[in-house]
């Protein structure tokens, strides 16, 4: 039996990468074994102006901030 497993991740792009930068680096990263194969199925973005104040830069306020982001509305 194998599972399939459902992940969000946040990750902010500091690099200014975009979406096919960071789809590239989570699926093409070298997992030992290939014990993983992520796959990037969907994504959505929202800007900010981003400071070291930011709530998603405080583990305290990270998670509030996120579901008000993206929350489904």
């Amino acid at each position: 039996m194998t599972k399939v497993y459902r992940v969000e991740l946040l990750i902010v792009d500091h690099d200014s990468i975009g979406i096919e930068g960071i789809k590239s680096a989570i699926e093409n990263a070298r997992y030992p074994n290939r014990c993983i194969a992520p796959a990037v199925m969907m994504h959505e973005s929202q800007d900010v102006e981003w400071s070291d104040e930011h709530p998603l830069n405080n583990y305290s306020t990270m998670l509030a901030e996120y579901l008000r982001m993206f929350s489904d509305k």
